[in-house]
């Protein structure tokens, strides 16, 4: 049987919603041929090269949505395409491998690793909690308080997601309540929609960590680690004190005073034991890497170049936190994608094929972002809408991003807040199948969807309303306009 430390090692980073049904792979295997075959041979009123990369474009985004292939593969497939077919060069066709963003991504999945196989990301969470102390009121901020922590340490939802419930499974045993009652439901809705939405403030996820180079790429604009974590900090604490209520009114608990909680966890460290070498090695190594994050704005070094750097620290003999076998274990195929999404927006830009992209999808925000309240309103719900049929957040970012930001080129908007709220978007979810990291908490049984619909509905909304302030108000002060 494996531990809660394997099965954290082994999470993907890429939070893929699962295999779909066997009819919708059929269907999205049809369409996923049927459409690009049509692209490729349609009387199109453009350029034979940009008609033939938005075939093979097609071909990726279809089977990205569908789930027809997995997600890297496609990527791969489709890059060789373009270079196959002619359609660009070798260098366009694979430039997202010469992006920083996916080695951004490795680095931050090294230093991922480096946490949970250490111990140090689970002691951490039971030192927060621990230090807010028990009571489920005070339960469930350590909860929140201990996935913020979390998302600086472990680059994935889920595996965030199935630290904090190998926690929540132990105190719900202690309280000896089942699966259904107030008190699992409002624990593992909390965790689980904090786990998905955190990871959209902070740089940490593999959402974010696309968002950011998508908008870089397409636009050359440098998007800071610390300057992200600014402009979403509101959102950090509204998210914080909402989602803390909002559970607290919508799940009052079966027993007013769960004070066993604090034994548990005081029991859960003793048999930890003492910090050991690698627990500390680990934490001196990722506070440089989070120090120098969040000083980037000031020594300007690209996070790809801390993380990587980090990372392969970690990897030293001497050190001994990484070795060999913990590298064949990790996950590479979400790099592979990340780079992949990343060519096709280079190669869509390159063929002059984005502009018709741009125009099937977004003209017709035109008229409606005329200012910057708006700007703050309208992508926003039109991520949220967008992302409710296009279930994967990373597909969504991957096939929307480039034609928004070529969208915000030809509208005179400055693509670096629109950017901004889209990514951001992706974190708003009411839906279990819009992300993995969703399917793994509502796997272990403690809510129901009906759970998540009225919960992330609410926190959706809300961070609605703090982008409506912060937008105008706050985002111009930090350089952002």
């Amino acid at each position: 049987m494996r531990t809660t430390e394997q099965t954290v090692r082994a999470a993907p980073l890429v939070e893929s919603v699962g295999r779909a049904p066997a009819s919708g792979k059929m269907i999205g295997g049809v369409l996923t041929i049927a459409v690009p075959v049509g692209l490729w041979f349609s009387p199109l009123p453009l350029a034979i090269n940009s008609r033939h990369a938005l075939a093979v474009a097609s071909f990726m985004i279809i089977a990205w949505i569908t789930e027809a292939l997995p997600h890297a593969l496609t990527g791969l497939a489709g890059c060789y395409l373009f270079w196959a077919l002619k359609i660009v060069d070798f260098e366009a066709a694979f430039s997202g491998f010469a992006d920083q963003t996916p080695w951004f991504l490795f680095g931050a999945a090294l230093i991922g690793m480096m946490a949970s196989k250490s111990g140090l990301a689970r002691r951490l969470a039971y030192l927060v909690m621990l230090r807010v102390g028990g009571g489920y009121s005070r339960l469930l901020l350590g909860l929140i308080f201990s996935s913020l922590l979390l998302t600086f340490l472990v680059p994935s939802g889920i595996a965030c997601v199935v630290i904090m419930a190998a926690v929540a499974v132990g105190l719900m045993e202690v309280f000896g309540l089942s699966r259904g009652s107030n008190v699992g439901r409002g624990i593992f809705v909390t965790l689980t929609y904090t786990a998905g939405i955190f990871d959209k403030m902070v740089i940490a996820g593999a959402s974010s960590i696309l968002g950011r180079g998508l908008i870089q790429k397409m636009t050359g604009i440098e998007v800071y680690w610390s300057q992200w974590l600014l402009a979403f900090l509101p959102c950090v604490l509204a998210t914080v004190v909402v989602t803390w209520r909002l559970v607290l009114w919508l799940y009052p608990p079966e027993k007013q005073a769960l004070q066993s909680s604090v034994e548990f966890l005081r029991d859960s460290l003793e048999k930890m034991g003492a910090w050991t070498p690698m627990e500390k090695r680990s934490l001196l190594l990722m506070s440089l890497a989070i120090a120098l994050w969040a000083t980037d704005l000031i020594h300007h070094i690209s996070p790809a170049v801390i993380g990587i750097g980090v990372g392969l620290l970690a990897g030293v003999p001497g050190l001994g936190i990484l070795e060999l076998e913990d590298l064949k274990r990790l996950n590479y195929l979400p790099v592979f994608f990340t780079a992949t999404a990343i060519s096709m927006g280079e190669v869509l830009l390159r063929t002059n094929a984005l502009n018709s992209m741009t125009t099937v999808l977004f003209a017709w925000m035109r008229p409606w972002v005329t200012n910057v309240f708006s700007l703050a309103l309208v992508p926003y719900w039109t991520a949220f809408v967008y992302h409710i049929f296009l279930g994967n957040e990373i597909s969504m970012l991957a096939t929307s991003l480039p034609p928004l930001m070529n969208f915000a080129k030809t509208a005179g908007i400055h693509p670096l807040p629109l950017g901004l709220l889209w990514a951001f978007a992706a974190g708003g979810k009411i839906f279990v199948y819009q992300s993995g990291v969703m399917v793994a908490g509502y796997s272990y049984g403690y809510f129901e969807a009906k759970d998540l619909l009225r919960v992330g509905f609410c926190l959706t909304v809300v961070e609605s309303a703090v982008l409506l302030l912060i937008v105008p108000f706050y985002w111009p002060l930090i350089g952002i306009r």
